[in-house]
């Protein structure tokens, strides 16, 4: 099932290389793939989420489609406020890794950043019970989104 669900995530983001947008009918998409609309619901469940950088809106019914949005990042001052409202005051480690995915795809941090990043927030890295661990998690995660931003806004003005 991983192998269908990483080939629709793939057809979609093919379908938004050059738009910020797609709009796509459930339905039209489960026929071309031969699976289930649900099989789509997982996918954009779990792959085109707020934490991976999408923003979902659907319209059911006869005419109903899916309208897949990619998030702005440069020059969008809410993409920041965005993230820090989505890990609040606790987060999990699979929704910080995620997020973390999607600012290395948008090419927001380096490699070398994202595995410093993704170390801070591993369960092994917080020797706490489960529950202070996501509060603990989402205090540093959310120091380094602010400093990402930060050295971005730097890097920005250096360049002019």
């Amino acid at each position: 099932m991983a192998q269908l669900s990483d080939s629709i995530e793939h057809f979609i983001k093919d379908l938004m290389t050059d738009d910020a947008h797609v709009e796509l009918r459930r339905n039209e998409l489960a026929q071309h793939f031969g699976c289930a609309p649900s099989q789509i619901n997982y996918v954009l469940a779990t792959r085109f989420s707020v934490d991976h950088g999408y923003i979902i809106e659907s319209r059911r019914g006869g005419g109903g489609y899916v309208r897949i949005v990619r998030m702005q990042t440069r020059g969008e001052p809410n993409f920041l406020e965005m993230l820090l409202n989505r890990v609040g005051n606790s987060v999990d480690e699979e929704t910080a890794v995620a997020i973390i995915s999607n600012l290395l795809e948008r090419k927001m941090i380096t490699v070398k950043e994202a595995a410093l990043m993704r170390s801070a927030v591993s369960r092994n890295a917080l020797a706490l019970p489960i529950s202070a661990k996501d509060v603990l998690r989402a205090a540093v995660f959310r120091n380094m989104l602010v400093q990402v931003f930060k050295n971005l806004e730097e890097e920005n003005r250096n360049d002019v």
